[in-house]
């Protein structure tokens, strides 16, 4: 009897103990993530990363978060099946005690440290992080089994961008310009080679090929004082430039977003860094997503597709780009028209059409917009670090359109460029939006 009344004694302690509550973790949010994003800008800007491989360092590390979010949270898709080549990763036997979200974040970081080539600047931050962690309420144990599992995901997705052939690139031919009429040229100051000629080359996200979208051909490019070129593309834009208001000056720096900008300093050229376009697009996307209270998973979502449509976007933009080949404004009106003239930005080192930036910025909005509403009101802040006044806006497409205009009044786009590139990037975001909404979510 004795030994009985033990055992049940035993049991009914066994149970109560198993019905204490379990400390619930901290919680992460959508400033975790833009976090990263911003550390990756500064890096960036310290390698004067071009931007389309910017695109593709974002693509790989929000994918690396996401990948860990879609093994924990069921509301979120698996990118297998809707990604081109992407595998069937599975959750790791050994993972155990983490925290997904903190996991996440550590998986991005631990991919962006290995894919950007100054990544090892983000040791410090990673760690500074985790110390965060530890004092918000996360447990040693909790912080090893989270990297432990980070760091197994961010080497399958490492994997996965190995295989894009981006590597292959430098193994080819040094691009060399064509030197006929209408063709691009390297222009002043520095007269840089061109970026990323091959970047066609590389395996797309969800396009079926670069070529997918394949734009109208530009406005054939003459010298004859009644073409449609000479006329409308040639004089237009030249003689916008002399009766540019304040305000049309004030957006066109504002969108600049130029990695590349050179100063002439007497017999000095000095670099002017500054961030690319697709990172003030996933600055943007931060700050809708900080705004909504958009919660860490979904974040998550709409941070990794904006990525992605803006790899796929470049990737389309940059076949036609070397495809049409076509002169900057700032050549030909100095070879034909003026041979002083001065655009007010400086020309990026790659041909005219179609303007990239009016791509990444229309498919970033189709993407926005359909997590936000036609009618999302924000406040564009990203570049205030470095100075940029910051703008309001009433909808993602009234700042993809100012993006895009931008591009004429700081001279360095023709009209043709600006308009075919802002169809383009919304039929690339139509196509990331409806190829993720196709697929079942996670069982």
């Amino acid at each position: 009897m004795k030994r009985f009344l033990s055992l049940t004694i035993i049991g009914i302690l066994v149970c109560s103990s198993c019905k204490q509550p379990v400390t619930e973790q901290p919680k992460l949010n959508s400033n975790d993530i833009t976090k990263v994003i911003d550390q990756m800008m500064d890096i960036m800007i310290h390698d004067v990363t071009n931007p389309p491989l910017a695109a593709r360092f974002f693509s790989y590390t929000c994918l690396a978060g996401y990948e860990v979010v879609a093994e924990n949270d069921k509301s979120i898709k698996n990118m297998h099946g809707i990604l081109n080549g992407y595998p069937a990763i599975k959750k790791p036997n050994f993972a155990g005690g983490y925290s997904y979200q903190l996991t996440a974040v550590i998986a991005m970081l631990e991919t962006a440290k290995k894919i950007q080539p100054s990544g090892t600047l983000l040791i410090k931050y990673e760690q500074n992080f985790l110390d965060s962690c530890k004092k918000i309420g996360f447990a040693d144990e909790v912080i090893d089994s989270s990297r432990h599992y980070a760091s197994a995901i961010s080497k399958k997705i490492l994997a996965y961008a190995k295989a894009d052939k981006y590597n292959r690139i430098s193994n080819y031919a040094r691009y060399t310009p064509l030197g006929t009429p209408g063709s691009w040229y390297p222009t002043p100051p520095s007269y840089m080679a061109p970026v990323e000629p091959y970047f066609n080359t590389v395996r797309p996200f969800m396009l079926d090929s670069c070529s997918q979208f394949k734009p109208v051909p530009p406005i054939a490019f003459s010298i004859d004082k009644n073409s449609r070129f000479y006329k409308f593309m040639l004089m237009n834009l030249k003689h916008s430039g002399a009766t540019l208001t304040e305000e049309q000056r004030t957006i066109a720096g504002f969108w600049d977003c130029n990695p590349f900008a050179v100063e002439n300093d007497g017999h000095m050229l000095i670099g002017l860094k500054k961030i690319s376009p697709g990172a003030h697009w996933l600055g943007i996307t931060g700050i809708a997503c900080k705004q909504a209270k958009i919660p860490f998973s979904k974040a998550m979502e709409i941070h990794t597709l904006v990525a992605l449509g803006l790899m796929d976007s470049f990737m389309c933009c940059w076949d036609e780009k070397f495809r049409s080949n076509r002169i900057r404004p700032e050549t030909a009106i100095r070879q034909y028209l003026d041979p002083n003239w001065k655009p007010l930005l400086q020309t990026p080192p790659f041909p005219e059409y179609l303007s990239g930036h009016s791509c990444i910025s229309a498919t970033s909005a189709i993407i926005l917009t359909h997590y936000f509403g036609d009618s999302y009101h924000f406040t564009d802040n990203v570049e205030a670090r470095y100075g940029l006044t910051p703008r309001s806006f009433t909808s993602f497409n009234q700042a993809a359109s100012e993006a895009g205009i931008s591009r004429f009044w700081g001279g360095i786009h023709f009209k043709d460029a600006i308009d075919n590139g802002l169809i383009q990037g919304t039929k690339v975001g139509n196509l990331v939006i409806n190829k993720y909404l196709t697929k079942p979510r996670n069982n």
